[in-house]
């Protein structure tokens, strides 16, 4: 049984192609608990007494466990099977995207604009983090057309991300944007925003809960992806939500200075570079108003967690298609907040806590709770 919320854009699958998709579900939970914690005995019991015995220490951080393990027939064999299992899962959601792709195009149509507004710019350079690589492993990435006013991508993307992340993050994948808005109404419940602005937004899973947070405010979320932007235009539609989206580069848009009153993204720097993330953050204190709160929220710092955890969450910068993972997380963000211009006393990283709790279908309700790290910049004098 599918627990993903329906909505009018979601692909609809057949019996055996939901059943595909929900035993792929359930497989990649079984990889990344069962399997995944395998790597921990073999680590403790041979890896790390090869490595002790060559070197004459523990290894100091991520790159040298991973030299540790690789050599290890246990490692192999989870990583191919994270691997295998991560490209079986897109396969599962493709085959329902490729049936319906006409029905999903035509419906995307049918939900016309009488809310919110699409503005696509086919002339927009895509930057090469995103082109260079099928980030996640998903075919196609975010921007490939499969034809005229193509939402496949939005379509594979919005079923395969619920799948990936094993139903936590939410019926209708909206955890992140409900924990910034937590982080917002404990911490500043005066801020009030008049214009938000979602950067990075995929499809607007995370960008809707703004809407019912503050019903008068205009929100803006941008995207470089074409196909995204129309499945994520459509969705928000079909669900009776007003926003405005945009085909625009975080790194320079063309909104004029001091536009907005809330800035945020939601897990989408580890998805850029180096020069791009320090774009965003500077674009981030250019678009800013005085007053306003400007929140970036990503995977936790890998200085936080032993140099084996390191290793684990750092898979995916050699495997997974995401390069800039393990990068990112060497940054100090602190500091890169505050040479895009923000004040010393006006960034704030922290950890906040990620709730999502899950029905099975049966009342039974499993809570999942995971850390991000939270950039924060703002309140800015006036």
């Amino acid at each position: 049984m599918s627990l993903q919320a329906h909505h009018p854009m979601l692909p609809q699958p057949t019996h055996d192609e939901e059943s595909r998709q929900v035993f792929m579900k359930s497989m990649r939970e079984h990889v990344t608990g069962t399997v995944t914690a395998g790597n921990k005995v073999v680590y403790e019991g041979a890896a790390l007494k090869t490595f002790v015995r060559a070197q004459g220490r523990a290894p100091r951080n991520r790159q040298e466990v991973r030299k540790a393990m690789v050599r290890e027939p246990y490692h192999q064999y989870w990583s191919a099977f994270m691997r295998t299992t991560q490209e079986m899962m897109w396969d599962s959601v493709g085959a329902t995207v490729d049936r319906t792709v006409d029905d999903l195009n035509g419906r995307a149509k049918a939900q016309g604009r009488t809310k919110g507004t699409l503005r696509l710019d086919p002339a927009l350079a895509l930057p090469r983090y995103v082109t260079a690589v099928d980030i996640h492993c998903m075919p196609g990435n975010y921007t490939t057309d499969a034809a005229p006013d193509d939402v496949s991508a939005g379509a594979l993307y919005d079923r395969g991300v619920y799948l990936y992340m094993m139903g936590g993050m939410g019926a209708h994948n909206e955890s992140c944007g409900s924990t910034l808005l937590g982080h917002l109404s404990t911490n500043y419940a005066d801020l009030g925003p008049k214009r938000i602005l979602d950067m990075g937004c995929a499809v607007g899973h995370s960008t809707l809960p703004y809407v019912d947070a503050f019903p008068d405010a205009e929100i803006h979320a941008i995207d470089v992806g074409a196909p995204m932007l129309r499945y994520a235009h459509a969705r928000a539609e079909g669900m009776g939500k007003t926003v405005h989206f945009s085909q625009q580069n975080a790194e320079h848009t063309d909104f004029p200075d001091q536009s907005f009153d809330l800035i945020v993204s939601h897990i989408a720097l580890h998805e850029t570079s180096a020069k791009a993330m320090r774009n965003i953050m500077a674009e981030s204190r250019r678009l800013l108003r005085p007053g306003g709160i400007a929140l970036h929220l990503e995977i936790p710092p890998f200085a936080d967690k032993e140099p084996f955890d390191q290793y684990l969450t750092d898979w995916d910068t050699h495997y997974n298609a995401e390069p800039f993972v393990g990068t990112l997380h060497d940054f100090d963000l602190r500091q890169v907040m505050q040479d895009a211009g923000f004040g010393h006393n006006e960034v704030i990283m922290d950890m906040i806590p990620v709730h999502v709790s899950t029905d099975d279908g049966a009342g039974n309700y499993t809570h999942h709770v995971g850390g991000y790290l939270l950039a924060h910049g703002g309140k800015r004098g006036a």
